[in-house]
Parts: structure tokens; sequence; C-alpha cells
């Protein structure tokens, strides 16, 4: 029974460290997301390569999150819930370290934007846009720490929201690409930053039904709610490399 106990006890103590390091994660994936935004409306160069570099730090912390998690796994031989425990840790790891690749992605846009012409109102549409994202991730990072269930089904009915604002901003995008051709390349830098956030959005609401499942032993059995005419297509996790003044690549 004293072993036993040790047993819960150690195992207990390797989550928390393991936790600890999933929200050191979620903040830096929050920092990252508002200062992406923010280089690309303020056009701030310097900015934008900061979050290139910071993104070093998510990828290293997602390995350490594995590792440890991989470890916990082997050595403590957890019950059923508590190996649900684990993976979900793994999982919102995951997530977490994509929000972070888009994050870098959008700032390396960002860099090519500012030597374009500005596209009136867009940048700052965009801003609001990744605020609204980043308050979803910071939300199903909570529901998680105090295992919301109710706050988590919140965070997968407002991510229509963040669909709607995409919506909105494709198809402005394309008026703009219609006036005048000379916006056709930045409107598509936008297009893919626009899509980049909506896709971050996406993992938040992932983290959200992590936390559903964690809690209920299920994953949600309805849809998660979408934006009527929302475009599935565009830019692939992540996106390319992009440099110079040319147009992106899909």
């Amino acid at each position: 029974m004293i072993k036993d106990q040790h047993i819960v006890r150690a195992f207990d103590h390797d989550l928390e460290a393991i936790q600890s390091l999933v929200m050191k994660m979620g903040g830096l994936a929050e920092t990252a997301i508002l200062d992406a935004a923010q280089a690309l409306d303020t056009r701030d160069e310097d900015l934008a390569q900061q979050v290139r570099q910071n993104d070093r730090a998510i990828d290293e912390l997602e390995d350490r999150v594995h590792a440890e998690a991989a470890r916990l796994i082997a050595l403590r031989s957890p019950t059923a819930g508590d190996l649900r425990t684990a993976l979900t840790v793994m999982k919102i790891a995951a997530a977490l370290e994509r929000v972070g690749d888009y994050a870098k992605n959008i700032a390396k846009r960002a860099s090519v934007l500012s030597q374009m012409p500005t596209i009136t109102g867009t940048s700052g549409a965009l801003r609001r846009m990744a605020k609204t994202v980043e308050t979803l991730l910071r939300d199903s990072l909570d529901a998680y720490i105090q295992r919301d269930v109710e706050l988590a089904e919140d965070v997968r009915r407002r991510d229509h929201e963040v669909d709607q604002m995409y919506n909105a901003l494709f198809r402005e995008f394309l008026t703009y690409m219609m006036e005048d051709p000379r916006n056709i390349s930045a409107c598509m830098h936008l297009h893919f930053i626009a899509k980049n956030i909506e896709r971050m959005g996406d993992h938040a609401t992932s983290i959200a039904e992590q936390v559903i499942y964690l809690v209920s032993g299920r994953m949600p059995d309805d849809d998660r709610p979408k934006a009527e005419g929302i475009l599935e297509g565009g830019p692939e996790d992540g996106g390319p490399e992009t440099g110079g003044q040319q147009g992106p690549r899909p």
C-alpha cells in the first residue's frame, strides 16, 4: 500500500513538471501570435525576426514534453486514466508547436510585406483576428488546467467567429485584387497569413477537444461548428519559406 502511494505521488510529481512545460509553451505560443500580428501591422522587421527566432524555444519545449511523457509512461506504468492524461499532454504540446510554426510563417511573410505597398486596413483586421485566436488558445489552456468542459465547449463554439473573420477577409482580398492587379502579390501573402491564423484557431479548438476527451473519456460527437462557405483549401501547414518580393508559392 505504501509502495502504491509512493508510485502515485511520483507520477503526480512528474506529470506536474510536464504540465508546467506545456503551460510555458502555451505562454510562448500566445506571445508569438500577438507579436507576429503586431509585426505585420506595424511593419516591424525586428519584431518579425524575433518571432522567428523564438520559435526554437517552442520546438525545444515540445521535444522535452514528448521525451518526459514517454519516460513517464515507460517507468510509471500509469493506469488508464493517468495514461489518458499523459497522452493528452503530448497532443496539446504538438498543437502548440504547430501554432508556433504558423506564427513563424506569418513573421516571414510580414518581413516580405514590409517591402510592398500597404493594402489599407487589412493588417489591422488580421491583428484583430489574431487576438481572437490568442484568446481562444488561452481559454483552451485554462480549460485544461481547470478540467473545465464547459469552457472547452465554449472555445469550440467561438471558433466559428474566426471562420467568419477569415471569410470576410478572403472576400476583401479578392476585391482588392480585382480592382488593381498590382495588389495581387501582397493580397496573396495576406491570404496565406489569414489562413494560417484560421488554422491556429483550429489548433486551439483541438486542445479544447482534448480537454473534453480527458475529462469525459470521449471526443465530441458533433462536428465542430464552421462558418458557412469557409474555404477549406489554401496554404499547407506552416507554408513555404518566403523571401524577396516575388509572389508567394502555394
